[in-house]
């Protein structure tokens, strides 16, 4: 299925933004592991949470956790510390998306986990039972998912965890994210310099409401940023000290002359002025939030504002290979963009011939869909193929750009 999707210039839009998925996992884990009998709040209703729930909630002993990245991760630890005999499987996407790191840390607690098709890949078979716990190395510039999972289990484990993180810490914003939830449900955590240190204790049950996604906010930025002057989008839901990296976008977008305005509701968006092109070419290190890249990529190239961007290097490990697939499809879009060190991407402004009625493909991935389809607001039109990737994390983006006058056809 392609979508053919078309606008106006000008967006004038109020959006109820989904719940952060990000927090709904971990929750759902904490919520879990305080054996709790209150349900989350304001739960997210993407695929990724749904199968998480779905899992967490079942009596049997399989799980597919389908495409899920962070469910796959969290399950891992959290069924290997709970008494059983488990397999998780997935797509086909899954089953190469690699999971070594996180099963050596907990083989190293005392885990029992096994392959059971490629080395160093889902799907795994995993013997849960009590672990012993103790102290682990691993690299920061793996995926903070891995280290979550770790510092979520950490509790439950009868020495506890002395976790050792070495070079480069990459998505500190998640880290942080995980260890204020785990404060949420009672759990006392130090983190000094390089080591988080967690003593064996328990959860406790807590009601919990879960706040919306700056994730999902990022794609009503850059509508804003590439709509005309005086445009504005009304987004509910948002906290102003949320506990997401991603709220970082408020502060990324203005340069495209986004001014971001808090409310008792939300935020309130408007474009009050052209991009400032005076910083020329654009730089930051995504370090911190990987998933605002693809975004604020595209938008730089249909602005014309060169860029150098790096702190990318998780990108290659996410639903696709996103470096990959953001250089191949802008260049269906005209823009030649340059990878460098496998963790910097840069646009100088070479284009190259734009394909007539460009499709993009989505590689399987919720944000490449979302984050190329704004661009028809410089396009005149724009064709995504697999739009319904996007139930991932935002299962109603197509009803809200709808409602703030996107027109959607579907193709065959």
């Amino acid at each position: 299925m392609i979508y053919k999707i078309q606008t106006s210039p000008y967006i004038h839009a109020s959006i109820l933004l989904p719940a952060s998925k990000s927090i709904s996992n971990r929750v759902l884990i904490l919520n879990a592991l305080s054996k709790s009998l209150y349900p989350v709040g304001n739960l997210s209703d993407s695929d990724d949470t749904k199968v998480l729930l779905k899992a967490l909630t079942s009596s049997g002993p399989d799980f597919d956790i389908e495409a899920a990245g962070t469910s796959m991760r969290f399950l891992t630890a959290y069924l290997s510390q709970r008494e059983g005999e488990w397999t998780i499987t997935g797509t086909e996407r899954m089953k190469n998306r690699p999971v070594r790191i996180l099963v050596d840390a907990l083989r190293e607690l005392g885990a029992e986990i096994n392959y059971l098709e490629k080395e160093g890949f889902p799907p795994l078979s995993i013997r849960g039972k009590s672990l012993t716990g103790g102290s682990v190395s691993l690299n920061g510039e793996v995926s903070s998912q891995y280290i979550s999972a770790l510092m979520m289990i950490a509790p439950c484990l009868r020495d506890g965890l002395k976790l050792h993180l070495k070079g480069n810490i990459i998505s500190k914003p998640y880290i942080q994210m995980t260890l204020r939830l785990m404060e949420a449900f009672e759990i006392q955590t130090i983190w000094k310099k390089r080591t988080i240190q967690i003593q064996p204790q328990s959860y406790r049950a807590n009601p919990f409401s879960v706040e919306s996604d700056w994730s999902a906010a990022s794609y009503w930025y850059e509508i804003t940023a590439l709509a005309g002057e005086n445009s504005s989008v009304d987004l509910s839901g948002l906290e102003k000290n949320s506990m997401q990296g991603d709220a970082e976008g408020q502060n990324l977008f203005v340069p495209f002359g986004i001014r971001t305005v808090f409310t008792d509701k939300g935020v309130v968006l408007s474009k009050v002025a052209d991009a400032d092109l005076s910083r020329s070419p654009l730089t930051h290190n995504f370090i911190h939030e990987p998933d605002l890249a693809q975004t604020v990529i595209v938008t730089c190239c249909l602005l014309n504002i060169p860029f150098r961007f790096s702190g990318l290097q998780s990108l290659r490990i996410k639903e696709t290979d996103r470096i990959l697939a953001l250089q191949t499809e802008m260049r269906k879009l005209g823009y030649v963009i340059n990878d460098k060190s496998g963790n910097l991407m840069e646009w100088t402004g070479e284009r190259c011939v734009a394909e007539k009625n460009p499709v993009i493909s989505t590689y399987e991935d919720h944000r490449m869909a979302m984050a190329f389809a704004p661009a028809c607001l410089k396009t005149k039109e724009i064709r995504i193929n697999h739009p319904q990737v996007v139930a991932k994390s935002y299962p109603n983006y197509w009803k809200d750009l709808s409602s703030a006058g996107f027109i959607i056809t579907e193709e065959k």
